[in-house]
């Protein structure tokens, strides 16, 4: 009797074993239909994308959306596989605090994979502006800000993620960002000067008073062409080979020339005096024809000679010419110096000296 109640509780134990067997085989062969579908679905969008989104970006005269696509179509199809995963296991008769470990690493999964879709978004668009600049269609940022901002865009995105994962855990941020607040205005406090020049470095890569390659003047009278444009200093290489550090705040509060805006043409003149009894007409003429035998000095707008003012012991005349590279101007002046020099003596045309006269009267007894 014993051995038969011990047979039927075996074969009652078995039975429940095959059941419990069948409703896992069950439960996982729906997670994995799941999950399938969802594999299937990554697939179909990316699909559709790469065929009808990229007939629909071709009406269209900018690149952007083509760049911005084939950047974005592998994270949309990262982002259904593991939304996959997460609709997959929480199909699974799991344990609670398995469950809610597990959605909480897939969550996490999810948070970066939409920010690496929103950083990659904005790093194709940054790259397509410097791509705009050196096609000179007028690029809003420059291309030493493209490495600055990423990095800001990438500490944001951070930020953002670390709080939006904070509060998904029902953690206290408000306290995070408090102290994150008051520890920024600490640090505010104590580099105020960098801050400054940082806040000015961004303020002439927006602005772009100046480029890298203009020759500017500065109001000290320094001359020398834009050599680096960073976050603190802009460095400005002079004509006699020295290399100037000027912070970036000294820069943005003060008045410079720009010498190669709107264009790269310059503007010349040299000042000559000329004997009293000179021929002013014949001077100027002379004048303007010395210059446009150099051949650096442009037609058009032609040289100019004028009659300026009655000195102490000349009549000083001023030339005028353009030359197309602001570079050439040094050299073009020297051309057109000596040309007048030789001029003025084969026409006698005398650069008098200073004079003097000195009348004397004699004492009265």
């Amino acid at each position: 009797m014993t051995r038969i109640i011990a047979f039927i509780e075996g074969l009652l134990s078995a039975q429940d074993n095959d059941g419990f067997l069948l409703f896992w085989a069950k439960e996982m062969l729906g997670a994995l239909l799941v999950l399938a579908l969802f594999w299937m679905l990554s697939h179909l969008v990316v699909m559709l994308l790469n065929k009808w989104g990229r007939r629909l970006t071709a009406f269209t005269s900018t690149d952007l959306d083509d760049r911005l696509l084939q950047r974005i179509v592998p994270h949309i199809s990262r982002l259904f596989i593991v939304f996959g995963v997460y609709l997959a296991l929480r199909s699974l008769p799991l344990h609670e605090k398995l469950v809610m470990v597990a959605s909480g690493v897939i969550y996490v999964i999810l948070v970066v994979i939409v920010c690496n879709v929103i950083y990659h978004a904005l790093d194709e668009l940054m790259k397509w502006y410097v791509i705009r600049q050196q096609d000179g269609s007028g690029a809003v940022m420059s291309r030493q800000m493209v490495p600055v901002a990423e990095k800001i865009v990438s500490l944001f995105l951070m930020g953002a993620a670390l709080i939006v994962v904070l509060k998904h855990f029902n953690y206290d941020i408000f306290s995070l960002v408090t102290a994150l607040g008051i520890g920024s205005l600490a640090i505010g406090m104590a580099a105020k000067d960098t801050l400054a020049h940082m806040i000015s470095g961004f303020t002439i890569m927006l602005d772009r008073p100046f480029r890298i390659g203009d020759r500017i003047q500065l109001v000290g009278g320094q001359i020398g062409d834009v050599a680096d444009i960073g976050l603190r200093s802009t460095k400005i290489k002079t004509l006699d080979n020295q290399l100037l550090i000027i912070p970036n705040s000294d820069l943005c509060n003060t008045m410079l020339t720009n010498q190669a805006f709107p264009n790269s043409r310059s503007k010349g003149r040299i000042n000559i005096g000329v004997s009293y009894d000179s021929d002013v007409e014949q001077v100027k003429q002379l004048l303007v024809a010395t210059a446009s035998e150099v051949d650096t000095v442009l037609s058009d707008p032609a040289p100019e000679a004028f009659f300026v003012s009655f000195g102490d012991s000349a009549l000083n005349m001023a030339l005028f010419f353009w030359v197309e590279e602001y570079s050439t101007l040094f050299a073009t002046t020297d051309k057109i110096n000596s040309l007048i020099i030789k001029r003025f003596a084969e026409h006698s045309i005398e650069i008098p000296f200073p004079i003097r006269t000195v009348k004397m009267q004699k004492g009265t007894d």
